[in-house]
């Protein structure tokens, strides 16, 4: 019998991808909504998959319907940008919590499988220096470091879907992505620093001719994940082989793919040179520092390190991610030139 997977986000940067991987690779039927449905090409047009504009604070009943109706649900609305952390804490609080609950008991109610995207935000400042899903510490700064809204909102619905686990046996997968970067990441063209995350936030800057601004001169080490390798996992995820992913919790990362902020940037400049349109634009490329005050606002506070351990996924899940950062980096800015965003035309016509 095929699934129904419900995907709410479906037009974001996993939805997208998820949902093109399951009508590619899967006869699984996915229902799907969004606020918009720009990154999804010609997918709306395929019989499998059935796709509503609308939002989920709004579009309650809906939200609500499709749950009963479908097998396995996989909630991916959120905000997810530390900008935003800072400068509207309630409102990603009202929707990464919130409106995150109440999806969350509608799979209680109607014994729906949930497959819920944790975040390695909810790490913190972990001492640890490989971070573990189920032994590592989870810290976070003072009241006062707004940034932290976000991890906290994700480690309460962590705790929540747990609990409904130990007391109404919901099937679960908690599953904590890792820097994914990939095509569709997110819009380049626009042009507000700090609007996206850092690895488009530099294509965008490469685009506008705009010098990357490292936080703190770009010390802090991320390890970054190709989104074909990560959609591997949660396809492996969703099919759940004799309930090998129920009630558990996945990192989803490449500890081998672990750089600095800078040395991401390093690479973005050199990569992006391969390509003759950009060839120009990166070589006139600076990079220059500023304070995390002067970039995010006094209400941030960083962390310096985050490697994920990916033993449980690589032991149960039979997964492991096998795509180096250099050619993560190369085949994203291969998508947005082969979809003309750096057309130079463009650029002239943006004033540039």
């Amino acid at each position: 019998m095929a699934l129904k997977i419900m995907i709410l986000g479906a037009n974001g940067f996993i939805g997208s991808a998820l949902t093109s991987a399951i009508l590619r690779e899967r006869d699984w039927e996915v229902y799907g909504i969004d606020l918009a449905d720009n990154k999804l090409g010609e997918l709306p047009k395929d019989e499998r998959f059935h796709f509503v504009e609308g939002d989920i604070t709004i579009n309650r009943e809906w939200v609500e319907y499709h749950v009963k109706k479908c097998d396995v649900v996989v909630p991916l609305v959120a905000i997810a940008n530390p900008a935003q952390y800072v400068t509207h804490p309630l409102r990603v609080f009202e929707l990464d919590f919130e409106a995150n609950l109440a999806v969350v008991r509608h799979c209680v109610k109607y014994g729906k499988r949930l497959v819920f995207p944790s975040t390695s935000e909810l790490y913190g400042m972990s001492p640890d220096a490989v971070l573990d899903e189920e032994t590592s510490p989870l810290v976070y700064g003072p009241i006062n470091k707004q940034r932290w809204i976000y991890a906290a909102s994700k480690q309460l619905l962590d705790r929540v879907i747990y609990a409904y686990g130990v007391r109404d046996s919901l099937d679960y997968t908690l599953f904590r992505p890792f820097n994914f970067i990939g095509p569709n990441l997110d819009n380049i063209e626009e042009p507000k620093e700090g609007s996206s995350r850092v690895f488009t936030q530099f294509l965008s800057n490469v685009l506008y001719r705009r010098p990357f601004k490292l936080v703190d001169g770009g010390r802090q080490k991320r390890s970054f994940t190709f989104i074909d390798d990560a959609i591997e996992c949660l396809l492996t995820i969703l099919e759940n082989r004799d309930g090998r992913a129920t009630r558990r919790i996945f990192n989803i990362g490449n500890p081998d793919n672990c750089v600095s902020i800078r040395e991401l940037a390093e690479r973005t400049i050199r990569i992006a040179q391969e390509f003759p349109e950009l060839r120009d634009a990166a070589r006139a490329t600076e990079i220059i520092e500023v304070s995390a005050g002067e970039y995010y606002g006094k209400y941030y506070q960083d962390i310096q390190v985050r490697v994920p351990a990916i033993q449980a996924a690589k032991r149960d899940l039979g997964w492991q991610p096998h795509t180096d950062l250099d050619t993560a980096i190369r085949r994203t800015i291969e998508f947005y030139v082969k979809l003309g965003s750096f057309d130079p035309l463009n650029a002239a016509a943006s004033g540039l």
